[in-house]
């Protein structure tokens, strides 16, 4: 499952640099993760970063992008081939 940031993002800009895989860009109103990019930083760390430094907690899994830890693996493998 990849994650999402939600309207609470205060657009501080301490997830971007985070994220191993450069999901993570500036939006118009808030960063953006790439669903595409976002494997929840599985192959590279025990735990989300973004989620980790985010100061207001906006950094969550999205239900729309639901993905097994093989799943998410694979992706990783992909991006870093």
């Amino acid at each position: 499952m990849a994650f999402i940031i939600t309207e609470e993002c205060i657009n501080c800009g301490a997830c971007e640099p985070e994220c191993p895989n450069q999901a993570i860009s500036a939006g118009d109103e808030r960063y953006i993760i790439d669903p595409e990019r976002c494997t929840e930083c599985v192959g590279h760390h025990e735990a989300s970063k973004c989620a980790e430094v985010c100061p207001v907690d906006c950094c969550v899994k999205d239900p729309n992008h639901e993905e097994s830890r093989d799943q998410l693996m694979a992706k990783f493998k992909k991006l870093t081939a």
